[in-house]
C-alpha cells in the first residue's frame, strides 16, 4: 500500500553537505542510498513512498540578508540531487499526484517558515512558480507574517500574513498550520482556502505545544483540510515511542470525526528519535501492516494516500 508523506527535512541535509564541500571537497551524502537520509531513494521504494513532500527550512537564527540564498540552496539540491533520480517526478500541481506512473515517484516542494521571502511578496511569488505546493507561514518562531508556538506574545496574522494568505489562495497553494500559534491557526482557518497541519499530532493525548487542541482538529475538518500524524516521539509520548503510542493519536483523530481528513507527516530527515521500528522510510510498509491489523485495510488506505487524493488532487 503506497504512501503520500507530507512532510520531511532532507533538503536542509542535502544543503548542509553541499555547502560542506567548500571545506572538504567530496559530498558524503547520496540521496540514492546514504544512510544517513531517512528518505533516501531506496527507502523511499522499500517503503512504497509514493510521493515525498520536501521541506525547504531556513532557520530562525541566520542574519536576514542570508535566508533567500539558504532557500535557493536548498531548491538546488531538490534539482539536482532528487529530481535526478530515477523515476522521479517533479509534482508542480497536487492534482499530478493522480497521473503518477507504476514505476514513478513524486516530489513535491514546500516552505516551512516564511523566513525565506521576508516582507517581499515577489520572492513568494518566485517560490510559487519554483513549484513550491505548500507554506507553512512559521516555525516556532514569530516571523512578519505571525507567531510561531515558541514566541511569548501570541499574535495572530500580522496584515502581511493576511495578504501571504492571498497569494496562496490565488495560486491554490496549501496553509500547512502545523508550527503556528492558536490565535494564527484561528486566523488560516477563517482566510484560507486550503488547510493542513502536515505534521501534528492531538494534544488532547500528548500535551505538546506542536499538538493540536481538540478544537483545532474541528475547525480543519469543517474547513475540509487535514491533519497529518507525525513520527516525532517527543510530540507523541512520555520516552520511548510505539506503534501502539500512535495509535492512541490515531484513535483520539478518528473520535473526533477525522476519518476522512487524517493523513502521514512522518518529519523523517528532521528527527533524532524515532519511533520504535519506524527509524527511516523503508519501514513504512511494516508500519502500514500494523495499521491493517489493527484498523483494516479500508481505512488505512485512506490514512495513507487516499483522504489526501480526495482533498486536495
Amino acid at each position: 500500500m503506497y504512501i503520500i508523506d507530507t512532510h520531511c527535512d532532507a533538503l536542509l541535509k542535502l544543503q548542509a553537505d553541499f555547502r560542506n564541500t567548500y571545506l572538504y571537497k567530496d559530498r558524503s551524502l547520496d540521496y540514492l542510498n546514504s544512510p544517513e537520509l531517512d528518505t533516501n531513494m531506496n527507502r523511499r521504494i522499500e517503503g512504497k513512498v509514493k510521493v515525498q513532500f520536501y521541506a525547504i527550512f531556513i532557520s530562525p537564527l541566520l542574519p536576514d540578508n542570508e535566508k533567500w540564498q539558504h532557500a535557493l540552496e536548498q531548491i538546488d539540491r531538490f534539482h539536482k540531487d532528487i529530481l535526478t533520480q530515477k523515476h522521479m517526478v517533479h509534482i508542480k500541481n497536487l492534482r499530478e499526484i493522480k497521473n503518477l506512473k507504476e514505476d514513478e515517484y513524486g516530489a513535491v516542494l514546500t516552505l516551512e517558515g516564511s523566513d525565506a521571502f521576508g516582507n517581499d511578496l515577489v520572492k513568494l511569488r518566485t517560490l510559487f512558480r519554483l513549484g513550491v505546493l505548500s507554506l507553512g507561514l512559521v516555525w516556532n518562531n514569530g516571523n512578519l507574517v505571525g507567531d510561531g508556538v515558541g514566541e511569548s506574545r501570541n499574535a495572530g496574522l500580522s496584515e502581511f500574513g493576511k495578504s501571504v494568505i492571498e497569494e496562496c489562495n490565488a495560486h491554490d497553494v496549501l496553509i500547512d498550520v502545523s508550527h503556528l500559534n492558536e490565535a494564527g491557526v484561528k486566523d488560516v482557518i477563517k482566510y484560507a482556502d486550503k488547510v493542513i497541519a502536515t505534521h501534528s499530532n492531538a494534544r488532547a493525548i500528548m500535551d505538546h505545544p506542536r499538538n493540536l487542541y481538540d478544537e483545532q482538529i474541528k475547525a480543519i475538518i469543517d474547513k475540509g483540510g487535514m491533519v497529518n500524524i507525525v513520527f516525532c516521539p517527543p510530540f507523541i509520548t512520555e520516552g520511548t515511542a510505539t506503534y501502539d503510542d500512535l495509535f492512541k493519536h490515531i484513535d483520539h483523530l478518528v473520535k473526533l470525526g477525522a476519518e476522512n481528513h487524517i493523513g502521514l507527516g512522518s518529519d523523517f530527515d528532521g528527527i533524532t528519535e524515532y519511533v520504535d521500528g519506524l527509524q527511516h522510510a523503508g519501514h513504512y510498509q511494516t508500519f502500514v501492516n500494523a495499521l491493517i491489523e489493527r484498523y483494516g485495510e479500508a481505512f488505512t488506505k485512506r490514512l495513507t494516500h487516499d483522504n489526501f487524493l480526495e482533498r486536495f488532487c
